[in-house]
């Protein structure tokens, strides 16, 4: 299994079987696989998504944005509940290329990722349960 470190960006190989064993970067020493929402640059992410072999949900906010902030303690919860995905935070206003990208047109936007493709994507502001179902609505059933 690869994972990328969201501290130095370094690909890591991790065995599955050790996913879970608090793996840290190879280059670094950050935790890999915290259960937590980790901040990507516009340089960061487009190597994140494409190298992380785990899926990766990304949320496209704003400091801004009130329905962002709203749904920021529910995007935390979901994290919390599910460490077999990835979830990353990606400022709008700090990281314009990654939206051009992307073609954010409103925010909060989530992209689900799977193999560093876009396999899901949904605007608006949401609660846990409505998050959670939407992950499990759109991971084929051996993901996550």
């Amino acid at each position: 299994m690869h994972l990328v470190c969201p501290s130095c960006g370094s690909i890591n190989r991790i065995a599955d079987e050790r996913l879970f064993d608090q793996p840290v970067c190879g280059s670094c020493g950050a935790a890999l696989m915290v259960a937590e929402p980790v901040n990507l640059s516009d340089a960061a992410l487009p190597r994140y998504i494409a190298n992380t072999e785990l899926p990766v949900l990304v949320d496209f906010w704003a400091e801004w944005c009130g329905p962002c902030k709203m749904m920021a303690p529910h995007f935390s919860a979901v994290a919390n509940q599910m460490p077999e995905i990835r979830f990353a935070k990606v400022d709008s206003d700090s990281a314009p290329s990654a939206s051009a990208r992307f073609n954010i047109r409103s925010i909060p936007t989530l992209i689900l990722f799977m193999g560093g493709t876009e396999r899901a994507r949904i605007s608006g502001a949401m609660s846990r349960p409505q998050l959670t179902a939407w992950i499990h609505q759109n991971l084929p059933p051996n993901a996550g």
